[in-house]
């Protein structure tokens, strides 16, 4: 594979989805040529995913967008766009969906009789701040419903985008209704253009935390994924990091390979990593009982076996080193002021 990287983006290649019913695969442009991005509505008929899995922090997401410009190569979401009969690999980056109908569909959900409020996540699959939300807005717009309504959110994201929004997030601070998580995977700007291509720099993401710490939204850092031989060395560094910009706690993740991933990830390391490439799958192998990837609930996140264990210690011996993760920073966040929409008040009154 050496030599076919596509320039400006993650994946190496096309690779088929696992649905694809398409006899020929799509010639690849030039390579003086870069592929174009094209973006695309696609009105959603729900905006609220429920999520049942006991290994992630939430129950609730909402993703204004399908498909990533940001390109990172080992996004556990790329196999999603087999369900559209596109490629995991360069359609995932290139083919971007927009949901225009989002705000609407949010608004009637909230005013539905038997809406329950708990926080809701933005940005668990795709990122809210890639480079379609300057154009578009959806996710300003979401969060300008979430602070009218005064309803709880938290946001996800690699893009330093989001302090376009510092003035929203900061009222919704102020009323303890939001909290932000930064995704920060390497600090090595050589490994971030081919592992994250499109992905503002570390340091500007480490600006973003500090930014967002001094107008007192809470922000944690997300180190996902942690990639064996890849930039598990970096742990350290990017918990202090994290920690010199205010960062109050941090998280972690190992590298996932559902599906398509896996081809795509080996394609990845064949191109730019060859000579570590069977050393990097033996490692994650090792966290996995002997596969690529498990994927069973509790393990799938984290892995497992003495691999797995350290890198959970070191983790966890660098957050007390640098003060992350305390218990007096753990405060839920506020679901008593939710206001719903005036429809549904109406409604019960009539009821």
């Amino acid at each position: 594979m050496a030599g076919q990287a596509t320039r400006g983006r993650g994946a190496i290649r096309y690779t088929r989805g696992r649905f694809e019913q398409r006899a020929v695969i799509p010639a690849l442009p030039p390579d003086d040529v870069r592929p174009q991005t094209r973006l695309a509505p696609m009105p959603a008929k729900g905006i609220i995913s429920h999520n049942r899995s006991p290994d992630v922090p939430f129950d609730r997401s909402i993703n204004p967008y399908l498909g990533c410009e940001h390109g990172c190569v080992y996004c556990y979401a790329r196999p999603s766009h087999s369900y559209l009969d596109l490629s995991p690999g360069l359609d995932f980056e290139t083919r971007i969906f927009y949901k225009p109908n989002a705000v609407e569909l949010l608004r009637k959900e909230w005013s539905k009789p038997g809406y329950t409020c708990k926080p809701i996540t933005i940005g668990a699959n795709t990122d809210p701040y890639q480079p379609a939300e300057r154009k578009l807005g959806i996710t300003r717009a979401l969060l300008e419903a979430f602070l009218e309504h005064e309803h709880p959110v938290s946001l996800i994201t690699k893009g330093s985008l989001i302090l376009r929004d510092a003035d929203l997030l900061r009222q919704l601070a102020d009323r303890n209704l939001c909290s932000v998580a930064v995704s920060v995977p390497t600090a090595d700007d050589a490994l971030k253009r081919i592992l994250e291509p499109r992905v503002p720099s570390a340091a500007s993401r480490f600006r973003a935390i500090a930014e967002l710490r001094a107008l007192g939204v809470p922000v944690g850092l997300l180190m996902a994924p942690i990639i064996p031989a890849v930039n598990d060395r970096e742990i350290e560094l990017i918990l202090e990091r994290a920690a010199e910009a205010g960062a109050l706690d941090a998280a972690w993740i190992l590298l996932r390979l559902p599906h398509e991933l896996k081809e795509i990830f080996r394609d990845w390391l064949a191109e730019h990593m060859p000579d570590r490439a069977e050393h990097v799958m033996s490692l994650l192998r090792q966290a996995s009982g002997s596969r690529d990837y498990d994927n069973r609930f509790n393990i799938r996140q984290t892995g497992r076996g003495p691999y797995a264990e350290m890198l959970g210690q070191r983790f966890r011996v660098a957050c007390r080193r640098f003060g992350l993760g305390s218990d007096d920073d753990d405060t839920p966040l506020d679901c008593s002021r939710f206001r719903p929409p005036s429809g549904r008040q109406l409604t019960l009154a009539l009821g």
